[in-house]
């Protein structure tokens, strides 16, 4: 009779973590989400940075940094005093080998504490066509952009840039 019992208890204990991970795996479920699928998240590790410009009249210029890192160029009345550019830097988790679309903002206005304006413009990234997360459920990437600066008035210019991922 001591046998019987035993075995009982022992088949309670393993059934007891089968529940839980049941209702754990119902912790994923978001609106955007099938049940049981993890949530897409996207974590920013680097800002965009032009580094040192500046404007050497009033007609404005433009400074671009592109997603593979390749340095800046500018235009117009708009140089480079040196300084590394950096580009963006990125990573997406979710769900393993589930395609992804990211997507950039057309525009985003940046300005500086005393009222200057600029405009960043042409996002680029180092994405494949149809990015797919790895099977640890991850995807790193890069951006960049164009710098506008067409009022004649310099600063430290700041903004956000909201960038959206979703499952395809």
């Amino acid at each position: 009779m001591f046998r019987p019992l035993h075995l009982a208890l022992v088949s309670l204990l393993i059934a007891a973590p089968l529940a839980a991970q049941e209702s754990c795996r119902l912790c994923y479920n978001d609106p955007g989400t099938a049940p049981g699928e993890r949530p897409l998240n996207i974590e920013i590790w680097t800002d965009l940075s032009f580094a040192k410009l500046a404007l050497t009249g009033r007609g404005g210029g433009s400074a671009e940094v592109h997603a593979t890192g390749s340095g800046k160029r500018t235009s117009g009345e708009l140089v480079d005093l040196g300084g590394m550019a950096i580009t963006g830097r990125g990573r997406i988790t979710g769900v393993p080998l589930r395609e992804v679309r990211v997507d950039l903002p057309d525009r985003v206005e940046m300005t500086t504490p005393d009222g200057g304006h600029a405009l960043l413009t042409g996002f680029t990234t180092d994405l494949p066509g149809r990015p797919t997360l790895n099977a640890n459920g991850e995807l790193e990437f890069t951006f960049g952009a164009r710098l506008v600066v067409d009022s004649g008035r310099g600063g430290n210019f700041r903004g956000r840039i909201p960038i959206s991922v979703d499952y395809n």
